[in-house]
Formats: C-alpha cells, sequence, structure tokens
C-alpha cells in the first residue's frame, strides 16, 4: 500500500508533502527517499510533515527517523491529522494513512492547485474506496476512485470520533 500511495501521488523531487498517520515513521521516510534522496543536493530537497495524534507514536517515529538519518527531511507533529498543519501549507502531494468518512475540507484548503491528495474514504470498519484528489481551483477538485481497500478510521474534527 506504501508503493502504490507514492505512485498515485507522483512523487517528485523538492515536493512538499504531508503525511496524516505517521505510525512508525516508515512511509515518511519512503516518501523522503524520493522527495529529498540523500545522494543528490540538499538544496534542491523536498520535505516531509507528518502528523500524529498519539503522542508516544509520534515519539516512536521521531526517534526512528533520526536513527536512519531521515529527521532533516521528515518533520513529525503532534496533532489532529484532520485539520492538517496550516503552518506548512500549501503542499504539493496530501497522503492520509487512515480512513475518513468524507475528504476532509482543511486538506484540500491546505493543498496546493494542481496537489494532490490520497486518502481512503468510507465505512470506519471493513472497507473503503482509496480515492485520489487532485484540486484544479480554489474550490473544485477532481476525483477518482482507486479501489477498494481496508485502513483504521481516522479519529479527528474532521474525521470519526471516538463515540463513532
Amino acid at each position: 500500500m506504501v508503493a502504490i500511495m507514492c505512485e498515485v501521488l507522483d512523487l517528485k523531487v523538492g515536493q512538499k508533502v504531508l503525511e496524516i498517520g505517521t505510525g512508525s515513521g516508515y512511509h515518511a521516510a519512503v516518501c523522503a527517499e524520493i522527495v529529498a534522496s540523500s545522494d543528490i543536493d540538499p538544496n534542491t530537497w523536498g520535505h516531509i510533515y507528518t502528523i500524529e495524534r498519539i503522542a508516544e507514536l509520534a515519539d516512536f517515529a521521531r526517534k526512528n527517523l533520526e536513527r536512519t538519518g531521515y529527521s532533516n527531511r521528515v518533520t513529525v507533529i503532534v496533532g489532529d491529522g484532520t485539520c492538517g498543519y496550516a503552518e506548512a501549507a500549501p503542499y504539493d502531494r496530501i497522503l492520509v494513512t487512515a480512513a475518513s468518512p468524507r475528504i476532509p475540507d482543511p486538506l484540500v484548503e491546505q493543498l496546493k492547485i494542481g496537489g494532490k491528495l490520497v486518502i481512503p474514504v468510507g465505512h470506519i470498519h471493513y472497507w473503503q474506496d482509496l480515492m485520489l484528489v487532485t484540486k484544479k481551483g480554489d474550490k473544485k477538485i477532481e476525483t477518482k476512485n482507486l479501489g477498494s481497500v481496508a485502513f483504521v478510521p481516522l479519529l479527528g474534527k474532521y474525521g470519526w470520533h471516538e463515540s463513532d
């Protein structure tokens, strides 16, 4: 799934990427290898911003990324990923690694025109559709269903709630 999401996002050197759902930091590291490979001029590097709502997991990921040499290309943030991370917006690409009931408006707003977002959308349990969203204008998006997937729920203000 990591490879599929990276491929459909069409990641390129120099892009600024927002990841929602850091987990162990693995997916952020894979993205960093594409947008900011350690074997190219650091002046051409992009950057990965990754948000994790569970502080202990964010700390675990941060340590993994530091230990493996990615801390200069990946920033780990603790917060509600459904709200995005406006401080570093706009983004060339956004990827979401948890399922949402709908495409969160703040994520679309923080995407550059021409930018792409990949997100699982659908039921809280069992299955969702992996959606590719391309921002065509300030209020215009194009969506493409890439097929069925199964992800954990995206919890937060614009996602599922603990009581769901």
